[in-house]
């Protein structure tokens, strides 16, 4: 009877530990500089944190209250997207024209690879084409040579 009271005991104090860091890990706390970076001034179109107007002004305090009463970035996130509208996000949304914004640039950087692939190999030919060229120049004759040298010690 003793040991199943310290089992169904301990089995509590787990349980409650589990319930209770599995909530603060699903909801961590955000901060105003973290959802800042994030989100744009609906006025001035610029990112919030470097905004200097008054609608900047008003949605940190939205976001201030928001922050302290508990939500998450994405609820707070989506207040403002209530509020003022998708174009709040700095973010494009991934759907529509908005898309573009994603798969232009992974388009033109697989072009590139492409590209690289294609000319890679006949650039490498190219280079030992010359290399085997400046191998195959003719030799100095020996009048030649004896110049040369008389030439260099000259200088020297």
């Amino acid at each position: 009877m003793r040991e199943r009271s310290i089992l169904t005991a301990a089995v509590a104090v787990a349980l409650f530990g589990l319930a209770f860091t599995s909530a603060d890990a699903i909801a961590p706390r955000t901060t105003l500089p973290v959802i800042e970076r994030q989100v744009m001034c609906v006025t001035c179109k610029i990112p919030l944190n470097v905004a200097e107007s008054p609608q900047a002004n008003r949605e940190r305090v939205l976001i201030r209250g928001l922050i302290s009463e508990g939500k998450t970035e994405t609820q707070v996130k989506d207040a403002l997207v209530s509020q003022y509208g998708p174009a709040v996000l700095a973010l494009p949304s991934a759907k529509g024209f908005d898309l573009a914004a994603y798969l232009v640039p992974a388009a033109v950087v697989l072009a590139l690879i492409a590209l690289l692939v294609v000319l890679l190999p006949n650039w490498r030919r190219h280079a030992r084409a010359q290399a085997g060229e400046a191998a195959d120049a003719p030799k100095l004759s020996d009048s030649d040579a004896a110049r040369l040298e008389a030439d260099l010690e000259h200088f020297d």
